[in-house]
């Protein structure tokens, strides 16, 4: 690996750092000083999205504790933080509902335990599948979903959870559908306990305008908001005296205060291990907990094995993770938190790019956030009993926000409209159903776009590829009919086998598919990087042909004809060499130059005969291209020259020869 690759401070910057014995001691600075950061971050997440779910308090940290330190010595991947994380909130929680629990709502019955005991049973079965298919190299599932059907899946997550958390960040008590609850905010608003509700409003004003601030100061970058928020409310909270029960009145209103606004935690040093709880197997003899398992199992290693492959871009020093062995880990994680009392985790990407912000090298950086965790509930479990619920649901309100962010809207719609399409669908479907309908729904929906496109039926789920050799060293892959991501597993297990094991070079040839859709296209740009890495050629030959679906470079693109625009200019002949080259270098890659004679209507009108000294100037250009040549001549020939322009859409079979975008890339490519 080249320096420029790894951090400029490093000073092992010529070496790979390495989870080994020898890297333990090597890189222990820096990875005990991140898991002393991501410590910070996780404590209080970890409370608050085991809340959020439904389950106590202490089952967040116990699953933060046992899948740091298990995964830490079973995964290769060195970067990311495995623990609870905000995307399972959804799930977490309408299996406690389903099973008869409400969670903090109405406080903890015997009803609540009992849910929580089958949600148990229920991770266990799904943690038991999760080793299975990773064994069985089921890692490949994450290359399955549509990115815009999983984006879709996270944005409408990010939206329940900040419908569900929005109430507790005001101290009322509130249960319900998405829907439903979202048109009882006002309600909320208005029945708010004010001395709870300035809480969980600090909070989520601190979460909000924390990074702002340390955009402006860079020292306060360094310090995590949810340490802020902590620092700021448990104070509030000695000021409200929540640890006594008591009311006040203001505005003629009374309002109740007490524990009940406090995170319930263990009263004595080590009085957390008196809190683990056996699952209760018998809830798997009822149907309904099949349905949990698989929602936990797809769910939960779908966005383990997106955070980890996010994480492996992120990494300075580019080290790839073995998602099959990956998925094993998170899925022994899952099974030894299940055992005890603990949420499910994945590979959380939040506290993994803090892991890397922080400055870790390898995978015992997670390892010793687990143990401050550790040490931190079992200790002093009295002052964390001092956390204010409010304060921990405005930090997932912010989260909530941060999944449903509205540039995440417009990053898609600039991929494309229907890739807008499909997130929209997801979404909704979701919020008014439950995930796999709302990922089912976006599936479907892209699987019709791909049959209005012209997508053959026979290549949605199979693709028709030949492989020549091209050298000695190169093969040519010839996809047919189409590239889509319903066909792209075995697309990719071909180019996997050829190129990665065979260490051979790669040309990619896609100019006879009817379509390559977007999940496709960024999945090329992760074989090219993979491929880098191992010092070969990847090349992708065709795309220039085909008719890009949006302006994004990601964008779909479709097989057949481009439209073009063809814009014609007749001028004086002494016009012409400044005419056709600032047509060149505004973009336009040829042009047709003819000499001509006429006359316009101010030469009829005047009674004046052809004029012998014109040209007419053709150039065929992309759209926003035939754009700026119409300002250039409204702008700089109009006002001095008489001059006729005339603009018509064209169709052309090969793009590239008129794009000036792509010519570069075109000639690169091997041929």
């Amino acid at each position: 690996m080249s320096d420029n690759n790894t951090p400029a401070e490093s000073p092992e910057s010529h070496a790979i750092p390495r989870g080994d014995a020898s890297g333990f001691v090597k890189y222990f600075k820096h990875d005990f000083l991140s898991g002393l950061l991501v410590f910070l971050i996780a404590l209080p997440l970890c409370l608050g999205i085991s809340l959020a779910c439904g389950y106590p308090p202490i089952a967040g940290i116990f699953t933060a504790i046992i899948g740091s330190i298990l995964t830490t010595f079973i995964s290769n991947s060195e970067l990311t933080i495995k623990g609870p994380a905000a995307g399972l909130i959804v799930i977490a929680i309408g299996c406690i509902e389903d099973f008869g629990g409400d969670g903090m709502t109405g406080g903890w019955t015997d009803a609540d335990i009992t849910a929580y005991q089958a949600a148990l049973a229920v991770g266990v079965a799904a943690a038991v599948i999760q080793i299975l298919f990773g064994l069985f190299r089921g890692g490949i599932l994450g290359e399955f979903f549509p990115i815009s059907a999983v984006h879709g899946m996270l944005a409408a997550i990010g939206v329940i959870i900040i419908i569900k958390q929005f109430p507790v960040a005001l101290g009322v008590s509130a249960g319900g559908e998405p829907l439903e609850m979202l048109r009882e905010i006002p309600h909320y608003v208005a029945e708010a306990n004010p001395a709870i509700a300035a809480i969980g409003m600090t909070s989520i004003l601190i979460m909000f305008l924390w990074p702002l601030a340390g955009q402006r100061v860079g020292l306060l970058k360094k310090i995590p908001s949810p340490m802020i928020v902590l620092l700021v409310t448990v104070p509030m909270g000695l000021m409200f005296d929540l640890l006594h029960e008591h009311s006040y009145t203001l505005q003629g209103h009374q309002y109740q205060l007490g524990e009940q606004y406090l995170v319930k935690m263990p009263e004595r040093i080590f009085g957390m291990f008196d809190d683990i709880t056996a699952p209760d197997f018998n809830a798997l003899t009822q149907g309904k907990a099949w349905k949990w398992v698989m929602m936990f199992f797809i769910i939960g290693s779908l966005e383990s094995l997106l955070s980890a492959k996010a994480i492996d871009l992120l990494d300075p020093w580019k080290r790839k993770t073995n998602m099959n062995r990956d998925l094993v880990a998170v899925g022994i994680g899952n099974l030894g938190a299940s055992m005890v009392g603990g949420l499910p985790m994945i590979s959380e990407i939040v506290r993994s790019k803090a892991n890397i912000d922080n400055g870790a090298r390898t995978r015992f950086a997670d390892m010793w956030h687990g143990i401050f965790l550790l040490a931190c509930v079992a200790l002093i479990p009295t002052v964390l009993h001092e956390i204010p619920l409010a304060a921990l649901a405005g930090m997932l309100v912010y989260t909530g926000y941060r999944l449903a962010h509205p540039a995440e809207f417009v990053h898609v719609w600039r991929i494309g409209k229907e890739q807008l399409a499909i997130f929209v669908t997801t979404l909704i479907v979701v919020l008014a159903t439950d995930l796999l309908i709302g990922v089912a729904a976006g599936i479907l929906l892209k699987l019709i776009i791909h049959v209005a496109n012209g997508v053959p039926l026979k290549s949605l789920f199979k693709p028709f590829i030949e492989v020549q050799e091209f050298d000695d060293n190169t093969s040519l892959i010839v996809a047919k009919e189409s590239a889509v991501f319903s066909n792209w597993i075995p697309f990719r297990r071909q180019i996997e086998q050829i190129g990665l094991v065979q260490k051979r070079n790669l040309i990619i040839d896609v100019s006879d598919t009817k379509l390559v859709d977007h999940s496709v296209m960024e999945k090329l740009e992760e074989m090219e990087r993979d491929f880098q890495q191992e010092g070969l050629q990847f090349h992708i030959r065709g795309l220039s042909q085909m008719k890009p679906l949006a302006a994004s470079p990601q964008s779909a693109r479709k097989g057949g004809l481009s439209t073009m625009r063809r814009v014609t200019v007749v001028a004086d002949h002494d016009l012409e060499s400044r005419l056709v080259d600032r047509f060149v270098e505004l973009g336009a890659t040829g042009f047709t130059s003819t000499p001509c004679s006429g006359a316009g209507r101010h030469r009829l009108r005047c009674g004046d005969g052809p004029s012998e000294s014109q040209v007419r100037i053709e150039v065929v250009v992309t759209p926003e291209t035939g754009d700026d040549v119409l300002r250039f001549l409204r702008t700089d020939v109009f006002p001095s020259h008489s001059v006729a322009v005339w603009c018509e859409d064209v169709d052309v079979v090969r793009r590239d020869h008129f794009d000036s975008s792509v010519a570069a890339a075109v000639s690169a490519t091997p041929v």
